[in-house]
């Protein structure tokens, strides 16, 4: 299986922190190992940093400054969510044979043309308007089956319950 990867381009840090903050939140408990910030954002960055801290995983959060530049040369495939692109139910199957590592690429604002042209595919889940960080989640529980299941083993532990919030904190 794959190692995946997001990278986050057309962040606006006034406007799209909440966001990005949230496609960050959702790589991580999703199965990716990794996320990409096409501009630096501290506050997003110590955000996630603190998550991880807290819940565990092996998840990190990259600022980027040339993200062209990083998707030209990137080692692996690249899938563009984008609503403008093919069904995902087409490619679904041929994704989770891959062996190289798969970067994502989530838009914020209007991607540039050159996102569309790198990519090796331009995958949609659904042609309407929707949240980037639902397409990011449902391709990532698409093709990472287990995602329910990963263990992050971090000091604060969630218990699964029908009817209260509980959690313990195993650093104590």
């Amino acid at each position: 299986m794959s190692q995946f990867h997001v990278l986050r381009i057309g962040h606006r840090p006034e406007r799209d922190k909440r966001v990005t903050t949230h496609v960050a939140l959702t790589s991580r408990a999703f199965g990716a190992s990794r996320m990409y910030l096409s501009k630096p954002d501290s506050r997003v960055v110590t955000t996630i940093n603190d998550v991880v801290a807290k819940f565990g995983g092996d998840f990190e959060i990259e600022p980027l400054s040339n993200p062209k530049k990083f998707v030209k040369n990137w080692k692996g495939q690249i899938v563009h969510l984008t609503m403008f692109g093919l069904p995902l139910e087409d490619f679904e199957d041929k994704l989770m044979e891959e062996q190289s590592p798969i970067l994502f690429i989530v838009g914020a604002e209007k991607v540039p043309p050159w996102t569309f042209e790198y990519a090796d595919y331009n995958i949609s889940i659904g042609n309407q308007p929707h949240s980037e960080v639902s397409a990011l989640a449902i391709i990532l529980s698409r093709l990472n089956g287990n995602c329910g299941a990963q263990k992050f083993d971090g000091p604060l532990q969630v218990i699964p319950s029908g009817d209260h919030r509980k959690m313990i904190d195993t650093s104590r």
